[in-house]
């Protein structure tokens, strides 16, 4: 395909066939111009082709990003060349955006090249997801023992408060009474972790996440979200999780719930909820040769001001926290409970824009009822 190729309306079977690579590709001309971006490369660039296309590179990249230079020395040489962990990122293209590139000219069109994006982050996704699910299981043994050695002397300490109130005087009550709010509250945060402890399967069955989705939205608008203006973006076509629906329903919860705290302060505070099918993302499970497919991509979108960027490759750790009353235990659960049903969680934050995605695998056909139509679910699983 070249340049005059897409001016002209030609090359419609190279057209499909670039549409259906799943790393973001794109057509420059002798000018710097896109002429072509595939449907991966409207995702990464954040923009529609309607959009890239006639806009110079420069436009989406961030300032002095040695992809122009690459570019320069590919006109220069003649010849294709890689370039690996590239760093993109930009207060428009998002936090890590860390790509492998691949430039090679096109030989019809003098000045024209084509450029290939790979993005590392996805494997490094994976790594990290890692990480985050030792860090929550590193709470289990704390959780159990805390469960024991902690719980039954609160419960001692609060009796004797009670006992001692009776007979005391106005001052010494408020001692008590702050004895008794501070062991409350050290028995919930117990309580809280005790749920890293309980490493029983999951209860899975064919969940419509779009269900869970607007049960949640429902209950923010209702709530703590009556300030912000939600919209959607659903594929409708989407094939169902394999899942749990409550500890589902839980997750989004949360993380919806971060985003109105996170996007109060904004002019017009907004949540974006989203789903998407991608075909092609697989995660390798440590010590097995089993590769799972995690077609399935959710997301929640604020306006919030981004996450601080000394916290953000722990901010699934437990006890990490930005909020000054915070357990920082919240976003480790949600972390453990994607994990547990074998799916990923990431955050790509940056001023004004904070997205968590999570990729999840499609229920099996045998899980879904026979009273469903699984026309679309059998055709996309």
């Amino acid at each position: 395909m070249t340049v005059n190729d897409t001016r002209n309306g030609g090359g419609a079977r190279a057209l499909q066939v670039l549409n259906t690579i799943r790393d973001p590709v794109i057509l420059l001309d002798a000018e710097n111009l896109i002429r072509f971006a595939n449907l991966e490369a409207e995702y990464f660039f954040l923009s529609s082709s309607t959009h890239l296309e006639g806009r110079r590179i420069d436009d989406f990249l961030p300032f002095s990003s040695p992809l122009i230079a690459l570019i320069g020395q590919v006109r220069q040489e003649g010849s294709p060349v890689n370039e690996y962990r590239v760093d993109l990122s930009s207060p428009r293209l998002g936090a890590e955006r860390v790509v492998d590139i691949h430039v090679t000219p096109v030989p019809e069109e003098p000045g024209a090249m084509v450029i290939v994006f790979r993005e590392r982050s996805m494997a490094d996704k994976f790594d990290r997801q890692m990480t985050h699910r030792g860090a929550a299981r590193s709470v289990t043994g704390l959780a159990a023992m805390l469960g024991h050695e902690i719980k039954n002397p609160l419960s001692g300490i609060r009796g004797a408060a009670q006992l001692l109130e009776v007979s005391a005087n106005d001052e010494d009550k408020a001692l008590t009474q702050l004895i008794r709010a501070e062991t409350d509250r050290i028995v919930q945060l117990v309580d809280r972790m005790e749920v890293f402890s309980d490493e029983r399967p999951v209860d899975r069955e064919a969940v419509n996440i779009h269900i869970v989705l607007d049960r949640v939205e429902k209950i923010a608008k209702t709530g703590f979200a009556k300030h912000v203006r939600f919209s959607k973006a659903y594929d409708p076509s989407l094939p169902f999780v394999a899942g749990n629906q409550d500890q589902l329903i839980q997750v989004f919860l949360n993380l919806v719930k971060n985003a109105a705290e996170a996007c109060a302060a904004a002019d017009r505070p907004h949540i974006k909820l989203r789903t998407a099918y991608r075909p092609g993302v697989h995660l390798s499970i440590p010590g097995a040769n089993e590769r799972v497919s995690l077609p399935l991509e959710f997301s929640v979108e604020d306006n919030g001001p981004g996450v601080p960027e000394d916290i953000r490759m722990h901010m699934f750790d437990p006890f990490i926290t930005t909020k000054p009353n915070g357990s920082g235990l919240g976003l480790a659960l949600v972390a453990k409970i994607v994990g547990d049903h074998g799916g990923v969680i990431e955050c790509d934050s940056a001023p004004s824009r904070t997205l968590f995605r999570i990729l999840m695998p499609a229920a099996p056909r045998a899980m879904v009822p026979d009273a469903v139509s699984t026309e679309t679910h059998e055709a996309l699983t």
